[in-house]
């Protein structure tokens, strides 16, 4: 089967006060998605109804050399067995695109504002949907215990920039 390449159109863009990717403390970060301005208002009608968001978005500043295909342990962490280049969460894989899954707070005309969107200001966002639980996973979710650990800090506050806008 041939690999072919799909052409994405981004409908908004991240503003915020994080400017440098970071690994972690991305809680309390207040972002704001601004839609594009030849969208409709109304494509976002019904929207705040909703207390969360499924938000994909491109990694801008990832280059393609970047990409990692194969096994190697998460954050170079020799203490994690290596894990193969789709178990790990970052740009380092062949789309370089994320999803993240912010607390909608309000919306303002085009202006959509949200809490604890891990992306850094200018990022373009490729969609955005509403979060359905229903949608969510079925059954029991289980991972090993690494994820956890190298996370342990992921959602916490950082110094100085919570709830910041620039």
């Amino acid at each position: 089967m041939s690999n072919p390449a799909v052409h994405v159109e981004t409908i908004a863009h991240v503003v915020n006060s994080r400017k440098k990717v970071s690994d972690d403390y991305w809680g309390g970060v207040e972002s704001i998605i601004r839609l594009r301005d030849d969208l409709p208002l109304d494509t976002l009608l019904g929207l705040e109804e909703f207390s969360h968001l499924q938000v994909v978005f491109a990694f801008h500043e990832a280059s393609p050399s970047d990409v990692h295909l194969g096994a190697r342990s998460p954050r170079g962490n020799p203490d994690w067995a290596p894990t193969g280049t789709f178990v790990h969460r970052n740009h380092r894989r062949p789309s370089q695109i994320g999803i993240s899954h912010p607390r909608l707070i309000k919306i303002v005309g085009r202006d959509i504002h949200v809490g604890d969107l891990d992306a850094i200001d200018g990022t373009p966002v490729i969609d955005l949907a509403p979060w359905f639980s229903t949608f969510g996973p079925q059954g029991e979710v289980h991972e090993p215990a690494w994820p956890a650990a190298m996370l342990r800090d992921y959602w916490s506050t950082p110094q100085g920039e919570a709830g910041t806008l620039r």
